[in-house]
């Protein structure tokens, strides 16, 4: 086992970035992500118990919900598999947490606050560009302006990440570097240049973890593995059923053009034959008429081209 603990896992998702103690470095990330459209000072956990709850997707999704000083929520997930309706899934959580925000009674005048979804995730997304970050915003689609700023979500897409350790540029990127390499580093870096990630290497390093905490940190790394050992089955399987069908379609769809070309071919042979055939037809009958005439047959073989030989027979 590496030096510091695998932040893929619902463990260690939840200690780096949802205890009230650390929260410091939840708001780093923000800040880092969002730098130059919002600064968050604080924020505050709510009850994550408030998202609608998906009990299949344990063990595939982690999720902390919280809101800034301002009230901007922000929904902030790991997910390690992209599943049916995935998309879908992620409108109705933000949807759900600016429901939320509706009071009764006459005086209020939809005075909604922003929500954004940051989503991390441990795979590519389908039918869409390979990229690290994908931005959705609600805007016009002719002239693209926005529309609202009350609606954002933000897609990590983490294996689309190829940066090594000095290539990083911004805050956000040594932040993704950390977090896709954890696992495998001796030292976390950066801590020169941010504060944040001393304190963030203290936070990860599996040795500071107290006995309890480390038997739920092993548990869910258990968790994490077999969904991962699942997820590989699936894919084997699928690619196990791919080739078969591939190649019954293949050896199928080869007799049918074997077929037709033979049949083609079968058709043209025929057609030259016959011509050919009906050619020499043609000729052997003007040299039957020639010799009736009295013409001498080397003058006929001249004239039709035969042997002549076979203008004697005739």
């Amino acid at each position: 086992m590496g030096k510091f603990i695998n932040p893929f896992t619902d463990v260690g998702f939840k200690r780096i970035f949802g205890q009230e103690i650390n929260k410091d470095l939840l708001i780093d990330f923000l800040n880092a992500l969002l730098e130059g459209e919002r600064s968050v000072k604080d924020i505050r956990f709510l009850d994550k118990e408030l998202l609608p709850e998906f009990t299949k997707d344990r063990g595939l999704i982690y999720d902390i919900y919280c809101t800034d000083e301002k009230g901007g929520e922000f929904i902030v997930e790991m997910q390690n598999k992209e599943h049916v309706n995935f998309r879908e899934r992620t409108l109705y959580y933000l949807s759900q947490a600016i429901a939320r925000q509706g009071e009764r009674g006459a005086d209020w005048k939809f005075g909604l606050k922003a929500v954004y979804g940051v989503f991390f995730l441990n795979f590519r997304l389908t039918d869409l560009p390979s990229k690290l970050r994908t931005d959705i915003v609600l805007a016009d689609r002719d002239t693209h302006e926005l529309f609202t700023d009350k609606m954002r979500y933000i897609f990590l897409e983490l294996p689309s990440f190829g940066k090594e350790e000095s290539e990083c540029e911004t805050d956000f990127e040594r932040w993704i570097y950390v977090l896709k390499n954890m696992e495998t580093l001796q030292r976390l870096p950066f801590k020169a240049r941010n504060a944040v990630f001393k304190k963030l290497e203290e936070i990860v390093d599996i040795a500071s973890m107290s006995k309890e905490e480390r038997m739920k940190y092993d548990e869910s790394i258990k968790v994490y593995r077999d969904q991962l050992a699942v997820m590989e089955f699936e894919r084997n399987k699928g690619l196990a059923e791919g080739r078969a069908e591939g190649l019954a379609k293949g050896k199928a769809e080869g007799r049918a053009e074997g077929l037709a070309e033979g049949r083609a071919e079968g058709l043209a042979k025929g057609k030259a034959e016959g011509r050919a055939e009906g050619l020499a037809e043609g000729k052997e009958n003007v040299a039957c008429n020639l010799k009736r005439m009295g013409m001498d047959v080397e003058t006929i073989a001249k004239v039709t081209g035969l042997d002549p030989e076979i203008i004697k027979r005739l």
